[in-house]
């Protein structure tokens, strides 16, 4: 059986947990165009070697960081994203146009 640490409920099964894609630092989405926002949104650099991942554990919605070797599939870390990400991100609203 696979474990991977939670930083909120320990130890659990593989099975409990889903991946949320590369950890990537976001355009800004108030000037980027459509091809890169879909890029950013879409796209996976599948980098051979240790990469940070978004992950959830299902059970309680919890969404945290794991640093993953791809190549030996080696769960090295396990954090809380509060931990890097220390500030929200603000979106405006663009007009509407008719």
């Amino acid at each position: 059986m696979k474990v991977m640490n939670c930083p909120l409920n320990g130890p659990r099964n593989i099975s409990e947990f889903a991946w949320g894609g590369e950890v990537k630092p976001m355009p800004d989405p108030a000037s980027v165009d459509d091809k890169v926002w879909a890029d950013w949104l879409f796209l996976e650099n599948n980098e051979a070697g240790v990469v940070r991942e978004w992950w959830c554990h299902v059970p309680t919605s919890f969404w945290f960081i794991a640093e993953r070797n791809t190549i030996t599939d080696e769960i090295l870390k396990t954090y809380a994203a509060g931990d890097v990400f220390n500030s929200r991100v603000e979106f405006s609203k663009k007009a509407e146009t008719k």
